[in-house]
């Protein structure tokens, strides 16, 4: 559905305008659309299968039903230079020292930089709201994004868009 289509750019403009801490931007954002989205669905269930990892067959339903997925997520993002320890490293020094550690995400994360990712995801829902466009902020997509290389960012979320008469996102 067109409609569905332009809500998702909209949406990709809110999630990268949305506030960040220091002004600095490490947010990224994709729309997967048409073929894609079964693509994705097939691989949530594999991934499901492979890491016996519950509900993502679930899920991907209701991707296989979507008229597109935003992809939301954070990419080489450098940590404020607060030395606050949100992180559980004593200073951001220390933070930057750590090798990462890959598993569905790349991490350790600074907290700041979750934060904007989770005010750029909030943005994102909410303007789909605003367009009376059903969605839902969901990890499995976003590990499964990573998992296809979709996307070579550390940390995603997706958000799936439907519109029919009832939400299919929250009626599972």
């Amino acid at each position: 559905m067109e409609a569905l289509e332009i809500v998702a750019r909209l949406m990709e403009l809110a999630a990268v305008t949305a506030p960040k801490s220091k002004g600095v931007n490490f947010v990224q954002t994709r729309v997967l659309t048409g073929n894609a989205l079964q693509e994705l669905a097939a691989a949530m269930v594999r991934f499901g299968e492979r890491t016996g990892k519950k509900d993502f067959d679930r899920d991907a339903r209701g991707v296989s039903r979507s008229g597109a997925v935003v992809l939301i997520g954070l990419k080489d993002a450098k940590p404020v230079g607060l030395d606050c320890g949100a992180c559980g490293h004593p200073d951001c020094k220390s933070f930057e020292a750590q090798a990462k550690r890959e598993k569905e995400f790349s991490g350790p994360a600074c907290a700041f930089r979750l934060l904007d990712m989770g005010i750029a995801l909030g943005s994102a829902a909410k303007t789909a709201s605003l367009f009376n466009a059903d969605n839902r902020i969901m990890y499995r997509i976003g590990a499964v994004a990573r998992d296809m290389k979709l996307v070579d960012w550390d940390f995603v979320m997706g958000i799936p868009l439907a519109a029919e008469g009832k939400n299919i996102f929250f009626d599972r």
